[in-house]
Order: C-alpha cells, then structure tokens, then sequence
C-alpha cells in the first residue's frame, strides 16, 4: 500500500499546503472530526484514503466505527486489519474494536490483547485503557492475569493512563464510591493528558455535593474547549452527568447551558437536550423538545429516532401512536439497544392490533443479550402468561432467574413464583439452560463504562501527513 514516504515529494509538499490549494487536509479532517463535523472529516478522509494514504484509510474507519451500524463496524475492522501491519494506530484501533466487538471469541480477545500491547510497544498511546477493559471484561479469556496487580504494575512503572485504568476498574467492580478521593487525585494529575477525567472529576463533585468544585471544573472544561484541548464530546459527557439523579442534586440549567454551547457543531447534544427536557419536562415545551429531535434526527442520530419513538409509545408529550414508535425504534434497530425491547414490547402487547409472540421474543432476547436487563423479566412475563403462545414453564424459569439481576420487588417475586411452579423433572434441564445462557451472557457482557467512548479514547489526537 503506498505511504507518504514513497510518494513523490511533489505531491506531500501539496497535500502539506492543501488548506490553499483546495486538496484534502488530513488536519482539517482531524479537526472536524473532533468538533463532531463528520462530513467535512469524511470528505478529506476519503480523497486522502483514495491517494493511498494508511493513516487517512485508518481516519476513515473511525468514522465507520462512530457509526455504530453493524456493517460499516465490519468495513472498519477491515480497514484496520488491512493497516495494522504498518500502523500502529491501526494496531490500537483494532485492538479496541476487538474488546468492544460483541460475541468476540476467546481468540479475538488474545488477538486484541496481542494488538494492543503492540501498539504501546510502537509508542501509541491510550493502549493501557482498552488492555485493562479487556482484562476486566473477559476475566475468563485470561485467567492468569489478575486485573489489579498488572494495573498496579502498569502504575508503579509510572505510566500515565494505568491511573485512569485503576479508576475503570472502581466503575467495573462497583466500588467507585468507596474511592472517591483516589479517584479525585488520580484525575486531578491526569487531567490534562485524559480529557476522560473531566467526567470523572464531575461525577465525584456530584457525588460529595461540591458545587465550588464542579464550578471551577466546568471553567476549566469551557476554557480547554475553546483553545481546542477538549472536543465537544466530553462536554456533552459532562453535562450528562451534571443531570444524572443517581450521582446527586441536578444541576439542569447549567447542563442545558452547556449542550446548547455545543449542539450545533455537535449534532449528538440536540438528542441530549432533548433528553435532559424528557427528564425535565419544566425546562422547555413540545415544541422545543421536537425542535431538538428533529436537528439530532438531520444530523441522522440514533438516538434521536430511539427517544421520540419512546414519546409515541408512552405518550409523553405526544399522542400514543403505536405505529409511528414502531417506525421510529425500526430506524434505531442495531445502534440502540432499547430499540429491540420496545419493538418487543410492542409485538408482544399487540399494539398493533394483534399480537406477535415470535418478533417479540426476537427482539426481547436481543436485547437481553445486548445487556438490557429489563428485557429478561419481560421474557420471563412471555413464557409465563403465554399471551399468544403456550406457556413454557421451562424457558419462563431461566429467564426469570437472569432477570434477578434487576433485584427489583418484581423481579424477586416472579422468580420466587417460577421457581415453586417449575416441575422437579424439568429442574435440572432448566439449569443446563439457564447455566449455557449465562456463559453466552458473559461474552457478551458490557462494562459499567461506556464501549464506544473507551473505544474512541485518545482516537481523535491531530496526526498529519
């Protein structure tokens, strides 16, 4: 594949001045890409990629990737794959992508493993990361490594991220909480290496309720922004955690503040403004909640086609109209997990008119295995109640069992129910189902954290030709 060292020196000393001559600009490409402009990234991606450029081929494929759509992530992979012998930014890539890839085999994880510590041995940063995720993640594709020790080594050896590691591990074992002022100092050193650590801080404000803090923080967020140290993904991260309940009081009016800033260089905030207005009804009207899907849905954002769905399927805002949410949730099927439950739900209810046990089982155990949880207990609803089907006492139990994960009232007590209605001759089958569905769980388990912005982690730093 031709690189830029075998190109003539004619032609590099062009592309170098391609912001005057009208050529494709891998900078510009990189700079659009961070600001969450991927047309103009796609464009210059693209002519240098057709020139025979490795490192634009590589450009290219993250935008495939940030996609989510299943076949562009397989183009992606191919892209890195045909890269990866030269590139050790391809080598990274793939390596993430291998962590992130649902269903991965125990191969593919020694695979990413092998790429991954490749690439850090290449120099590329931002390697440790997505190598501790996989570690914590397919804790049975290694089972010599324990995950603790080696990010305990990583960080006596002083290198920089294996701290944002150890804070990835807190989130993966739940003990986050218990270690609120590590993970404070870690991401105070590290914050100007990994932007990430503005979520984190923010997230540890929330939580001790230090508005002083988080004030300065978002200063220094804005401040980092505009001299363009941070993109506006992270800030949008930022103002999501600023209207998470979970983590502590709201702070909705300064989260809208921040993602209107945004949102018109980048697109994804107008779903979350439309978002933060769902879960906040007085801080806007339909009219401005609509205003904001439609932006995110011209900008051709999942999650824009998934929220207003959930509007005509609960009838918040809209009127209730079974048929617009099922076209709506159709629109987000392989980009957003909670698209499946609510296609399920829907065929399963017979909102449409009739009801249709076999797509909703289709969609239901997709989105089970894709990690909504809440779709397990419905299954187990389906196999028990029998609406449109006959009852399956078998199936009814195992599902109902991987939904105590929930450890809801409900789910508790439809387990407990099943659990006494289960005939003793099938006792043992239900457990050989239930045990071979839980191994297939655990290839395809997700982290507390975010895949796809681990994934993306340190992809967008300005490399040029």
């Amino acid at each position: 594949m031709t690189t830029l060292r075998i190109l003539p020196l004619t032609l590099a000393m062009a592309i170098s001045l391609a912001g005057c001559a009208g050529l494709p600009d891998q900078r510009l490409a990189n700079e659009a890409l961070k600001r969450g402009d991927t047309a103009v990234a796609e464009q210059n991606y693209r002519q240098l990629a057709d020139l025979g450029y490795t490192e634009a081929q590589v450009g290219l494929a993250d935008i495939q990737v940030e996609s989510r759509d299943p076949a562009l992530l397989k183009q992606a992979e191919a892209t890195y794959r045909a890269a990866a012998a030269t590139s050790p930014r391809a080598q990274a890539r793939l390596g993430r992508l291998l962590v992130a890839k649902p269903g991965a085999s125990a191969a593919e994880h020694r695979e990413a493993e092998g790429l991954l510590k490749k690439a850090f041995a290449n120099g590329e940063g931002n390697t440790l990361i997505a190598l501790a995720m996989l570690y914590l993640q397919f804790p049975q594709s290694f089972p010599e490594i324990n995950a603790q020790q080696q990010i305990s080594q990583w960080r006596s050896a002083g290198y920089p991220e294996a701290g944002v590691a150890q804070v990835l591990l807190y989130r993966t074992q739940d003990t986050y909480d218990q270690h609120l002022d590590e993970v404070e100092k870690i991401c105070k050193n590290a914050l100007h290496s990994f932007d990430i650590c503005y979520v984190e801080l923010a997230t540890v404000y929330q939580k001790r309720a230090q508005p002083e803090q988080q004030a300065a923080l978002l200063k220094q967020l804005q401040a980092a922004h505009s001299r363009g140290a941070v993109g506006a993904q992270r800030i949008d991260s930022v103002a999501r955690v600023l209207s998470d309940a979970s983590l502590g009081q709201p702070d909705t009016k300064t989260a809208q503040a921040l993602l209107e800033q945004i949102a018109p260089g980048y697109p994804a905030s107008w779903v979350s403004l439309a978002q933060l207005l769902y879960d906040f009804p007085d801080l806007g009207d339909v009219k401005q909640m609509m205003e904001y899907l439609d932006n995110g849905r011209a900008a051709d954002q999942p999650r824009a086609e998934l929220l207003l769905g959930k509007l005509y399927y609960e009838g918040k805002w809209v009127t209730v109209d079974a048929k617009q949410a099922e076209a709506h949730f159709q629109k987000a099927l392989g980009k957003e997990v909670a698209a499946d439950y609510y296609l399920g739900q829907i065929y399963r209810r017979g909102y449409l008119g009739q009801v249709d046990s076999q797509k909703a089982l289709d969609h239901l155990l997709k989105a089970a295995r894709n990690g909504q949880n809440s779709a397990d207990f419905t299954i187990a609803q389906l196999f028990s109640q029998g609406k449109g089907t006959r009852p399956d006492p078998l199936n009814a139990y195992v599902f109902s069992q991987l939904a105590k994960v929930q450890d809801t009232p409900l789910s508790n007590d439809l387990a407990q129910q099943l659990d006494t209605q289960l005939p003793p001759a099938r006792r043992a089958d239900a457990q050989r189902l239930l045990q071979q569905e839980q191994r297939l769980r655990g290839t395809l388990s997700r982290n507390p954290l975010d895949l796809q912005q681990v994934l993306q982690e340190g992809d967008r730093e300005e490399k040029t030709l």
